[in-house]
Order: structure tokens, then C-alpha cells, then sequence
């Protein structure tokens, strides 16, 4: 990785055309989709954050009781004198019980998609941690990116991958995903990663249908930010929120039901809806403990343990990068 001048946060923000021209592929394509990884602006975070605290959504307590409880037995399994790398942190709780029990990190390097959150994030971080070198860097860790060197050689990089995101990915993604994961940790680097566990059914359409309706406009927030940014004409009255899981499959679905038959323009392009036609906004797949192991193992990185909360319900697993892939 190059060096470069150190700001206060490397802004490698996906364009505005990125988004115009995903929405076009993701609403002429059968189903119909919308990228969930344009959730996350400003709005979509405080949203998201908001989701976090309800009482249906299990996934952020959870992983917040395994990291209270176990960070002091994670960090020396990460070791000392390490670079972290967080992808999606956000405003960086997890993180944040993490850094305090490890011994000497020589770096910090959150990346995410949300700029202010990033700012903000980063800011309170400095202050908490003022010997600890912060990059922040403002990019869609999806998609293949550079990042900063520190100025002091790590002994290794840990790459902390929290909040079940990787249950976003369809799984040949997924592999892809944590093979560039591991290519870019080496040898002897580590992954710490949170996965969501599969469970009962109704507790997972809880989790996602919640009975004050933040999630639901968490998902409109979608066409909203659409509307805002590209010039789109969706009528957020006449779209619906609806999640489900499919037992088949291991994973929730979440989509948005047109209401009544609709033109939505996009630029120069007309996408026609009939009432009841879903665009589907993510998928957020379940595992078992072998299913993901097996998942990482094919991605190129041994299982060395997994924590759980006093449900069962989430995982923490750390993986070791066995060679480049």
C-alpha cells in the first residue's frame, strides 16, 4: 500500500453516478432491486442507529454483550502491536470496547460509506485514543480500495468486520468478499467478523418488521435518498415495507411493495410498477457456526474461535488467514 498525506478522512466516496447507475441496473433487472449499500447516508445511519435500540432488534445487543463480556479474551487473540482495519463501524461502539482492551495497536483504520458519521466517529476517537493513529478513510469497502499506510509497521492486520453485514452478501459474494479479506491481511493476519445466527422465525421477522415503523422508513429512506440525489420522482406514500424470512434460503428478505400501478422516473429512463411488484432492498442471510466456518474456510482463513451471547443468537468468529488465495 502507498503512502499519502494523512487528512481527516481519505474521501474515497462512491460518485453520485455509481448510485444513478446501480439504480437503473437494480430497477431494469428481474427481480427488481435497490443496492443496500446506499442505505447509509446521513438520515439512513441516524435511522439505523435508532433500529439498534428497538427492543425486536436482538443483533446489536447481542453483539454488544459478546464484546463487553469477551474483549478481554479477544484482544490477545488479535495479539499486540496490530493494525485494525473496521469496515462499516459506524459511529463505533463495538469498536471502541475493542481498542481498549488491546495492547499497544499501532493503527486504526475505519472505512465506511457514510462521510458525517465517519467525521464524527473519527473525531470522538482521537480525543478517546490520542497516542493511537486514526485513518479514517470514506469509501465502499464492497468494492476493491486502497488504504493508508501507518507510519509504524504492524505486526499484523486484523480486519473487524462487525454487525452481520457479511449476511448482505449472496454467498458466492460472500466467498469473494473474504477472499480479498484475506489476500489483503496475509498470512498470519486475522478477521474478527460478527454473524448472525440462524433462529426462530418470528423472532427474526421481529427483528426486521419492528412495531414503531423505523425500519420501514429506514427502507423508504432508500427512494427518499433517491429522490434527493438523482432526481427521482418515487412517491414514498405509495410504497410499503415488508420483511420476511425464507426458511430455504437462510435469509430475511426485505423489500418495498408498490401499492397501486406507477411510473417512476429516472432521468430519461420510465420504470411502470403494478400495485402488489416488490424491488427487493436486501437480503440478510442466517448461519449455523459450521455453515460460516466452512464459508470462511473456502475464502482462505482457519476457524480459531467463536463467542456467542447468553442466547446463542449471534456470533463473533476469528479467523486466521491461512495464504493468499
Amino acid at each position: 500500500m502507498t503512502r499519502e498525506p494523512h487528512a481527516a478522512v481519505l474521501d474515497r466516496e462512491p460518485a453520485k453516478s455509481d448510485f444513478l447507475s446501480e439504480v437503473i441496473a437494480g430497477l431494469s433487472s428481474t427481480p427488481r432491486t435497490l443496492p443496500c449499500k446506499y442505505f447509509y447516508d446521513a438520515r439512513g445511519a441516524a435511522l439505523f442507529q435508532k433500529i439498534s435500540e428497538l427492543p425486536e432488534y436482538y443483533l446489536t445487543r447481542a453483539e454488544l454483550q459478546i464484546l463487553d463480556r469477551y474483549s478481554v479474551d479477544i484482544a490477545p487473540a488479535l495479539g499486540r502491536n496490530i493494525e485494525l482495519i473496521g469496515l462499516g463501524t459506524g459511529a463505533g461502539t463495538k469498536t471502541r470496547l475493542l481498542l481498549e482492551k488491546l495492547e499497544a495497536p499501532v493503527a486504526y483504520i475505519p472505512v465506511d460509506i457514510s462521510k458525517k458519521q465517519l467525521q464524527r466517529s473519527a473525531a470522538v476517537f482521537r480525543k478517546i485514543f490520542p497516542t493511537l493513529e486514526i485513518l479514517p478513510v470514506c469509501a465502499d469497502y464492497l468494492e476493491p480500495i486502497r488504504l493508508p499506510s501507518a507510519a509504524h509497521q504492524p505486526l499484523r492486520k486484523i480486519v473487524y468486520f462487525p454487525g452481520s453485514t457479511i449476511g448482505n452478501f449472496e454467498l458466492d459474494a460472500a466467498r469473494q468478499f473474504l477472499q480479498r479479506v484475506a489476500n489483503h491481511c496475509g498470512r498470519g493476519g486475522g478477521l474478527l467478523i460478527g454473524v448472525d445466527l440462524q433462529k426462530d422465525r418470528h423472532v427474526l421477522e421481529r427483528a426486521y418488521n419492528d412495531s414503531v415503523g423505523v425500519t420501514a422508513q429506514f427502507n423508504s429512506n432508500l427512494l427518499a435518498r433517491a429522490n434527493r440525489e438523482l432526481g427521482t420522482d418515487f412517491d414514498l406514500e405509495q410504497w410499503r415495507h415488508y420483511a420476511v424470512y425464507n426458511s430455504a434460503e437462510s435469509r430475511i428478505e426485505m423489500y418495498l411493495i408498490s401499492q397501486i400501478d406507477q411510473t417512476v422516473h429516472v432521468q430519461d429512463r420510465q420504470f411502470d410498477f403494478h400495485a402488489g411488484e416488490r424491488i427487493t432492498t436486501e437480503y440478510s442471510y442466517k448461519y449455523t457456526k459450521e455453515s460460516f466456518v466452512d464459508l470462511a474456510r473456502d475464502a482462505g482463513f482457519d476457524f480459531a474461535q467463536m463467542w456467542t451471547d447468553d442466547a446463542r443468537w449471534f456470533g463473533v468468529f476469528y479467523f486466521v488467514a491461512a495464504a493468499p488465495m
